[in-house]
């Protein structure tokens, strides 16, 4: 299998990202076929939460605005801590 990793570039430095298709593979999919076809370029991150978590991603810029896809959830077993990267999700 091929590792697939992604860096974004902030105005606090860069972060990279590791994904895991083995264990969210539409999720890793979809999030590289957006970064690849720039539809994070320039957005921010809406949500910070200190010392719990960032969240960004949001055409509008506000946590209102939808991706241009719903996925349906996939579930793992790699914990939620700090540094994974996880997707939001509606009710």
């Amino acid at each position: 299998m091929h590792l697939k990793k992604a860096t974004i570039h902030t105005s606090f430095g860069q972060m990279t990202l590791r994904f895991f298709p083995e264990k969210a593979p539409q999720h890793v999919a979809n999030f590289l076929d957006l970064a690849e076809r720039g539809f994070y370029d320039g957005l921010t991150f809406h949500r910070i939460i200190n010392g719990f978590m960032i969240q960004g991603g949001c055409p509008r810029g506000n946590g209102t605005g939808n991706g241009p896809r719903r996925l349906r959830a996939e579930f793992n077993d790699i914990p939620h801590e700090a540094g994974v990267l996880s997707m939001a999700r509606a009710a």
